[in-house]
């Protein structure tokens, strides 16, 4: 046992290599006792490590205070946190004792399968110590998918357990119905006694059957291996459990949902940001020939930029080299086309197109979302990261353009019936908002949702410019509409409209369908301009850029506004 508990240690102890680190004797002395009974140090274990792997995953610091309230509030803790890009100070206190916990993460990226798990556990963690769901409806689906971390497709394992609930619920609504029709088959047929006012043996029969039939929640939680936990109490509120969870099972979950491996591998990654380029490209106003640059330059670069990662190398040095190479591969493909076709050989804007993978559209949408709950310090450190990422890129991208002597002049829309165009804008669209998704390593099931989002909003935004609409109206009122439909997503899931496991965290929604709105182009426009030392253009098209870029967030915020109480008041 005296082993058990300091491996398991160990395990919480490497979590704090990157922090102040807490006393580890009191964790250890609390290991294995329930977290409710737990001190002050083991319950801050859990709830910091929660906001720090919610800040790795790449969320804003609304998110990650909100996560961490949502822990801290079962345990009767009170935290307050302060949350930048990379690192988070939060004080926890139960009233009697106090404890401030510092970390900081060696880099950030972006991971909306552990964004999606992590509600899972929070709802988990919830149920199990009495209080009610905040994410979710169906709790079973989230103490279900707790149970089975060890599955590499945690998406299909929530998809199997919320259909064999609806079976269940589905057989227990049968039971009952025909239990019902006994009871009054029998009470038709036989009545009731007459005098003494005791039932006929065969009623009695019927209820006992009807009784049998009528509970099966102990059943289904252990067809699903669930746990059982809870009951409920006198006045419908939720009791506690008998034996509640420990320090050690809520870090044994954490460590899973931490160490769970990518979905997809650098191959695949690569192949999604192919997609999502050559989309982008075409609904730029490429032509075939810029797509298949685009195609091959950004899916090479992805790879690598994958490979590169893996070796824990620098964000800024992996983003300049992907881009170049992404870059040198564009132009060599077209350069190899133009051998057979000439016409390749004057599209000089393809590169560009190869470079969009490193858009971080995640870190600058959920900046400016911090910067609308008035969270300054995150949201301009999140806004420099993206500048920092943003000039790495350009300035591959310019010194490439140098040393070929390409001429970038913007993509040459092909000439198309307004019905195809806009059709093969859906569908791109849809392309590339589902490669982004896969980048960003979301299950399947929330690549569509997401895609589909995107394919709705995107379209609506392109063809409102071709009708005249500015281009930054374009991009508040498609974010905006992307915010609405997550959040009637989300609220039809939580209503029971659609399956349970269908319930995806908005910014896991929102920010795949609206990376593609942001404008690549324009800002590379800018840092090409301002090599070649033409002033009066680079600024042009970097407030172009600027202006559509800003719409976004506040399209976002706007809708949060609309739907979402904790964002229409300040409280």
């Amino acid at each position: 046992m005296q082993e058990e508990v300091k491996s398991g240690a160990t395990a919480v102890g490497k979590y704090h290599s990157h922090s102040i680190p807490l006393d580890m004797e009191d964790i250890e002395r609390d290991w294995d006792k329930p977290i409710a009974d737990a001190g002050i140090a083991a319950k801050a274990s859990v709830i910091v490590r929660v906001g720090m792997l919610d800040l790795g995953a790449g969320t804003g610091s609304f998110r990650v205070r909100e996560m961490m309230h949502r822990i801290a509030y079962p345990l009767d803790v009170h935290v307050r946190a302060d949350v930048n890009l990379t690192d988070i100070q939060a004080t926890c206190t139960d009233g009697k004792d106090r404890i401030t916990e510092v970390v900081n993460l060696p880099t950030t990226g972006v991971n909306t399968e552990r964004i999606w798990l992590l509600e899972h556990f929070a709802d988990w963690f919830s149920v199990n110590l009495g209080t009610g769901s905040m994410y979710h409806r169906e709790t079973k689906v989230s103490a279900g998918l707790m149970q089975h971390l060890d599955m590499r497709d945690a998406s299909q394992v929530s998809a199997d357990m919320a259909k064999r609930l609806r079976e269940e619920r589905h057989h227990a609504r049968v039971a009952e119905r025909a239990a019902v029709e006994d009871y009054e088959a029998a009470l038709a047929s036989h009545g009731t006694a007459s005098g003494g006012g005791e039932v006929n043996e065969t009623v009695i029969d019927a209820l006992v059957k009807a009784d049998g039939r009528g509970d099966t929640a102990s059943e289904q939680a252990e067809q699903l291996d669930l746990p059982r936990g809870r009951e409920r109490a006198a006045g419908g509120k939720l009791a506690q459990p008998e034996r509640g969870i420990t320090v050690r099972d809520v870090h044994k979950r954490l460590d899973m949902i931490e160490r769970r491996k990518p979905l997809y591998s650098p191959a695949l990654s690569g192949l999604a940001s192919a997609c999502a380029c050559a989309s982008f490209v075409f609904l730029l106003g490429g032509a075939p020939y810029d797509m298949i640059g685009a195609f091959v330059g950004a899916g090479l670069g992805q790879w690598l930029r994958r490979r590169l990662f893996a070796h824990h190398l620098n964000q800024f040095f992996v983003t300049f080299v992907c881009v170049a190479v992404a870059a040198f591969a564009c132009v060599g493909t077209l350069r190899l086309i133009g051998l057979f076709n000439p016409l390749a050989l004057q599209h000089d804007t393809a590169y560009i197109g190869a470079m969009l993978f490193v858009i971080p559209g995640f870190p600058l949408i959920t900046g400016g979302l911090d910067m609308a709950k008035i969270d300054f310090p995150s949201g301009v450190q999140r806004v420099m990261y993206v500048l920092c990422i943003i000039l790495m890129a350009t300035l591959a991208g310019w010194m490439i353009a140098s040393l070929v002597h390409l001429n970038p002049q913007g993509f040459e829309s092909p000439n198309l019936n307004p019905w195809v165009n806009g059709a093969l804008r859906a569908l791109f669209a849809f392309i590339g908002v589902w490669g982004f998704s896969m980048m960003f390593n979301s299950p399947q099931r929330m690549c569509l949702v997401a895609a589909t989002i995107g394919m709705i909003t995107d379209t609506l935004r392109l063809e409102l410019v071709d009708y005249g609409l500015a281009p930054e109206a374009g991009a508040f009122i498609g974010a905006m509409l992307a915010g609405l439909l997550a959040s009637a997503w989300r609220s039809a899931v939580r209503h029971g409209m659609l399956p349970p496991h269908l319930g995806y965290p908005r910014i896991c929604l929102t920010v795949p369908s609206i990376v593609i709105m942001v404008p690549g182009m324009y800002m590379y426009q800018a840092m090409f301009h301002l090599g070649q030392f033409e002033t009066l253009l680079a600024l042009d098209w970097a407030f172009c850029a600027f202006m559509v870029i800003i719409c976004l967030p506040i399209g976002l915020a706007m809708a949060r506004v609309i739907t979402d109480k904790s964002w229409r008041y300040d409280v």
